[in-house]
């Protein structure tokens, strides 16, 4: 065990994150431990494309390339790297970082970690009696009418841990959590066992915090304004102590900042509530408490541990169906009649299967300074279970042959094409699976192979606490009418077909004014779009947050949902756009 805190520096949030970070956190402060996270729900899918079709690729083939540079410096200096870049083959990625190393003349000693990809084990598992049952209907998979092209369940950070303890220099994983990334790495500095649950519980935390790169450092933050060097923020690293407290910190030549607010943004991004659920350990956020120690060190505590559920999550696609979407552009005046008009131009002879989600965007200035003040967007998507009849639309045809038949002030942005060719629609399920039924292993080369065993002690998922309705506060006298945005700050995401956001006072005096506004009703009055959807609210109060969980608002997830913000990620910045009356001392304190 470790005396000092482990240092973990985070390289990149998503597939696609900027591909520099690795050579600036290199080139930053000291770190133990790199960590690289590129999977979101809907990424395993598409790396899945090539491996089905030929068995090559199934990975982040550029993680290869940002880390060849360095793997002479990464051995030097005995940096650990822990990333979760292999996707679909995982096995296939550390196959190629070892040709890369050797070809390099760089002795580097490489892991992946394995079984996660459950695909081809989803029958034997049903006949087995798992269901693999939507945790969010609690349908059984084979109701879903859907042939699955990818299962892969989430793996805890033990198998990073064991590859650690027998000596590798990088672990490459498939589908583990993101906050494993971060788990294993300290549970093998710090020496834990299986059970120290408030450690455990506080490393998932630290790893929850810092898994989304420059989240922490002032990325998608509400209170952008307020940070310095926002051109190009920088990546942040954790400092995780023996007993799970963890500094949230960041490299000190980068841009952005770590406050509290950038951190408690992450703390209640993507979470399920009080309960967050990991295969290591089930998190009680209900205490957890942000402190800043000095600029850019924030102090992460709190976060209480029980046994982990019996059960994981795996993440299962299948293709859906066909889709294609082209943008057009309406001009005021008349607004209204334009697009009722072109509506049904769009919808006269829809072929059979076909459906059509016409989505308006933006409004038109009253008098406008520019022509583009007078001009609002119009979506048009095409949705078809076959190909055939998306085909026989033809939807580029349509946009084009309505210049000269349909609405004046119509036209398509000319810088661009007009798609032609569908896209597949992936759904999204997802499943329950019991642990001990998920194989978890190290691999190295030659073979040698670290099997890691299920939890021995796992607790029965306990439903989220239910935090009582706030009592209505008479308004003073004063009030004023302004953003909500004026008085908190907002961060949202996506949770399969969930969208949860997070909503925190600025101040500690605006908090329980915000407590009582945001009520699950004050909510729903600000968003019509919750009429029909179930809406589940807790509160943080050392946060001084209230969280919602939004069930549905993204159909069955990103990758399926026709919503423009397929993911959510805008949803807490439209609440902030909201006006309500805000008592106005709390708006000159802001």
């Amino acid at each position: 065990m470790s005396e000092r805190p482990i240092r973990i520096g985070n390289f990149s949030g998503y597939l696609g994150d900027r591909f520099t970070a690795l050579d600036e956190a290199l080139a930053g402060d000291p770190v133990d431990v790199l960590i690289g996270d590129y999977l979101a729900e809907i990424t395993l899918a598409a790396l899945s494309a090539g491996y089905r079709r030929d068995g090559s690729g199934g990975y982040v083939g550029y993680f290869v390339d940002q880390l060849r540079p360095h793997l002479a410096t990464i051995a030097e200096r005995g940096i650990k790297v822990v990333a979760n870049a292999g996707g679909f083959n995982p096995a296939g990625l550390a196959i190629a970082l070892r040709d890369a190393a050797a070809a390099d003349g760089v002795t580097v000693n490489i892991a992946h970690i394995e079984g996660d990809n459950l695909l081809a084990e989803l029958p034997d598992l049903q006949s087995s009696g798992e269901t693999l049952s939507n945790m969010d209907t609690g349908a059984a998979l084979s109701d879903w009418g859907c042939t699955p092209i990818a299962a892969n369940a989430y793996l805890g950070g033990w198998g990073v841990a064991a590859a650690l303890a027998e000596g590798a220099d990088i672990v490459v994983c498939g589908r583990v959590t993101d906050a494993s990334l971060t788990v294993g790495p300290a549970a093998w500095w710090h020496g834990w066992r299986r059970d120290q649950w408030d450690e455990l519980a506080g490393a998932v935390l630290a790893g929850h915090i810092i898994e989304c790169g420059p989240h922490a450092t002032g990325g998608n933050f509400s209170g952008f304004t307020t940070i310095p060097n926002m051109l190009v923020p920088g990546f942040p690293i954790g400092e995780i102590d023996a007993d799970g407290t963890a500094v949230i910190t960041k490299h000190g030549r980068d841009g952005g900042a770590v406050t509290t607010d950038t951190v408690t943004a992450q703390l209640l991004y993507e979470i399920q509530g009080p309960r967050y659920l990991n295969p290591d350990v089930t998190v009680h956020l209900d205490d957890v408490a942000v402190t800043e120690l000095e600029p850019d060190r924030v102090l992460v505590s709190g976060a209480k541990g029980t046994p982990a559920p019996p059960t994981t999550k795996v993440a299962v696609f299948g293709q859906v169906g066909h889709q294609i979407m082209n943008m057009v552009y309406v001009t005021a005046p008349e607004l209204d009649a334009k697009v009722e008009l072109l509506t049904a131009q769009f919808h006269r002879d829809l072929p059979e299967g076909v459906t059509l989600d016409i989505t308006r965007i933006g409004t038109a200035a009253v008098d406008p300074e520019s022509q583009w003040d007078a001009t609002v967007g119009l979506r048009i998507m095409a949705t078809s279970r076959e190909r055939e009849p998306l085909d026989r639309y033809n939807l580029a045809g349509r946009v084009g042959s309505l210049y000269l038949q349909s609405i004046p002030g119509y036209f398509h942005d000319g810088a661009s094409t007009l798609r032609a060719t569908p896209r597949p629609v992936i759904d999204y399920w997802p499943a329950v699976l019991t642990q001990d039924k998920v194989g978890h292993r190290a691999v190295f080369a030659g073979g040698h192979v670290v099997d890691v065993p299920a939890p021995s002690a796992t607790a029965a998922v306990t439903a989220q606490p239910v935090h009582p309705e706030p009592t209505p506060v008479p308004l003073s006298a004063q009030v004023s009418r302004v953003p909500l945005g004026t008085v908190a700050y907002a961060r949202s995401g996506d949770k399969g077909g969930n969208s949860n956001v997070g909503i925190w006072a600025i101040s500690q005096e605006a908090w329980p004014w915000l407590r009582a506004e945001l009520s699950t009703e004050g909510l729903r009055a600000l968003l019509p779009e919750l009429k029909e959807l179930d809406v589940v609210r807790h509160e943080f109060p050392n946060l001084r947050a209230v969280h919602f969980v939004l069930r549905g608002l993204l159909g069955t997830g990103g990758s399926a949902n026709q919503r423009i913000d397929q993911v959510g990620k805008a949803v807490g910045e439209y609440i902030r756009a909201k006006h309500v009356l805000v008592p106005s001392a709390l708006v000159k304190e802001s």
